[in-house]
């Protein structure tokens, strides 16, 4: 309990600061396409009164203004627009592009956090820390991202020290057994994924749902995954973007698409809730996680190939705001784990 509390006033303390460093932009005066995004992810099973398996993950994301053509992004260097342009899906013609660039870290652990050394068939000790530069091309019904992380798995992903440090913090059981982690490894991964705009719909008075399916894959070292799911929304005011997902590639969707998005209304409608449900499935070939490293000889635990999550949660749109919090259940990953994954994610967005 104790744990929960701090963590909820640290959170709180976090998503606040903005409110108050930033200055309100009205929205009459602003175009959408025009606007920047920032996203913050906040995801722990201390909402699911647990320490064990995917125990924490932040995650920073900015998302660029939109543009017609990638060129004109003055955040990338001159020689990289000639690769920029061959890559598939996101350099369609009339598609709104745009730029993003995350920071994140996440961290996995086994069911006994106190033990020096954790049965084998436990989930091992982990830490990955990325960059990740995405590519979106998107129109009304449409958004396709292409994004290539770079990272570090292992002790020099430094997971073990900002565990270590918050729980001495919350005065929380400490993790002895980080010496059993994954070893170093350099990581490279390309993600894909596409999100369609399938079904919308106005009920009554700004009442509205919509569905969202989307599809993707990963390649590289560190993850070789398939993956589909669809997400369904129902709300006031809803958003005029491509939903709200977890910390996974392809997740910087929050950016509006345009002047009907609620956060470009008038301030008398700047206000809108909805209610989403979501279901994902993921096809695993190689999880660097539970496999162990590559090139070294590290813990593992035999993955299952298939894994599954429902996500529910509610959103908020505040003028520039848009803040979510999901509840998510998760299926075993690997054959030896004792129970499904729960944990909690809070998104805040501002659009500027």
């Amino acid at each position: 309990m104790k744990q929960f509390i701090v963590f909820i006033a640290l959170a709180g303390f976090v998503l606040t600061i903005p409110y108050f460093v930033i200055p309100p932009v009205r929205a009459q005066n602003y175009q959408a396409q025009d606007s920047s995004t920032l996203t913050l992810y906040i995801e722990n099973d201390v909402f699911a009164g647990t320490d064990r398996e995917y125990t924490n993950g932040m995650k920073l994301t900015w998302i660029s203004q939109d543009f017609s053509d990638f060129r004109e992004g003055k955040q990338l260097p001159c020689w990289s627009n000639v690769i920029i342009e061959l890559l598939p899906f996101v350099n369609r013609k009339g598609y709104q592009k745009t730029l993003s660039l995350s920071f994140g870290q996440n961290m996995y652990t086994p069911d006994d956090i106190e033990a020096e050394f954790p049965a084998a068939d436990t989930r091992p000790y982990a830490g990955i820390t990325y960059f990740s530069i995405g590519f979106h091309g998107r129109n009304q019904r449409i958004m396709d991202s292409l994004e290539l992380s770079l990272g570090m798995v292992g002790p020099h992903s430094y997971a073990e020290e900002c565990q270590k440090r918050v729980h001495i913090w919350t005065d929380s059981d400490y993790p002895n057994g980080w010496d059993n982690q994954i070893e170093d490894e350099f990581i490279a991964n390309l993600y894909f994924e596409r999100k369609l705009r399938l079904l919308s719909s106005e009920l009554w008075h700004d009442l509205a749902w919509d569905i969202i399916p989307h599809v993707g894959c990963a390649f590289g070292n560190a993850f070789i995954a398939a993956n589909t799911g669809t997400q369904l929304r129902c709300g006031w005011h809803l958003p005029n973007d491509f939903g709200t997902y977890q910390i996974r590639p392809g997740s910087d969707s929050n950016a509006p698409l345009d002047e009907n998005d609620p956060r470009f209304l008038s301030e008398r409608e700047q206000i809108g809730i909805h209610t989403f449900l979501a279901f994902d499935i993921n096809a695993v070939f190689h999880n660097i996680l539970l496999d162990g490293n590559i090139f070294r000889k590290s813990y593992s635990v035999e993955k299952e190939p298939y894994v599954s999550s429902i996500i529910w949660g509610i959103g908020v749109i505040l003028e520039r705001w848009k803040i979510t919090y999901s509840y998510v259940l998760r299926s075993k990953e690997f054959k030896t784990q004792k129970d499904e994954q729960v944990y909690g994610s809070i998104t805040l967005s501002y659009t500027f």
